[in-house]
């Protein structure tokens, strides 16, 4: 697993440089609940979501009548197929499956946490864990920055909340750092897991996460990239890591979320 370098710990930021007079947009939790646990789809008369846990190879058709084909999955002669191994998701009005591995690929909407690259005199690179690095224009903040001053606010290194705004036709990634829950993060560390986890970290309507963080007492936000920062005591970021960590390797296992409970109760082994 990578994390942030060690050593710097200092706060979340509230307000920029010294110098000047102004407030960083903390992120607010609201965005961490974004989706939920994969749905999968019935085989019945129409898609509903069920209990049920279903494992689709490519090629093999999805009961998504009613539903557009999304990630994971494509349309011919008018039925859903899978392109991925996965779990099938009926999230309306979308049906996708959500593969067992995968790199991160951006979504417009998206809530990511991305790391600063490079500073130049009028944005910054960030990375966002996909295949290339996107710029982050100072009038995507919050800040009224000068030109050539944009390494007074944010450093490579420094790690940001970041929304997808827009991916241009040459695959360009287009982010903004203007929007609620978004902004710089300080202080706490970074724990990465497989992007393609993300929904089970989260949990339906937020429920994993939220679990996490009432038995830990840490801090959390997840970003759809599979960057999940934690702030809180050591020994709480302790357990909420390995927490995250069963979750990442044991993702697809039946009765997660009881084995999650129980370990943070520390009533099972991870």
């Amino acid at each position: 697993m990578e994390e942030q370098r060690e050593g710097r710990r200092p706060r979340r930021e509230g307000r920029r440089p010294d110098h000047h007079r102004h407030h960083d947009r903390r992120p607010d939790h609201r965005s961490e609940h974004r989706g939920g646990p994969p749905s999968p789809a019935s085989h019945g008369t129409g898609p509903e979501l069920t209990n049920e846990r279903i494992l689709v190879l490519p090629g093999d058709e999805i009961d998504a009548r009613g539903l557009n084909p999304g990630y994971g999955t494509y349309r011919e002669g008018g039925k859903v197929f899978a392109s991925v191994m996965g779990i099938v998701s009926l999230r309306p009005p979308i049906a996708r499956v959500i593969p067992f591995s995968g790199p991160y690929v951006p979504t417009v909407g998206d809530m990511v946490i991305a790391i600063v690259m490079d500073v130049g005199p009028t944005y910054w690179l960030v990375d966002l864990r996909a295949s290339h690095y996107a710029p982050l224009h100072h009038s995507g903040t919050p800040w009224k920055i000068e030109y050539g001053e944009c390494g007074e606010y944010l450093r490579p290194g420094d790690s940001i909340v970041v929304q997808i705004e827009g991916i241009d036709p040459t695959s360009r990634i287009m982010v903004t750092m203007n929007g609620d829950g978004l902004g710089k993060l300080s202080g706490g560390i970074l724990q990465m897991v497989s992007p393609t986890k993300v929904p089970r970290i989260i949990g339906k309507a937020g429920s994993m996460i939220k679990m996490i963080q009432q038995y830990t007492g840490v801090k959390v936000v997840v970003g759809q990239n599979g960057r999940i920062w934690l702030d809180g005591s050591p020994e709480g970021i302790l357990k909420a890591r390995k927490a995250l960590q069963i979750i990442d390797v044991e993702g697809q296992r039946h009765g997660l979320t009881d084995h999650i409970k129980l370990f943070l109760e520390g009533k099972e082994d991870g």
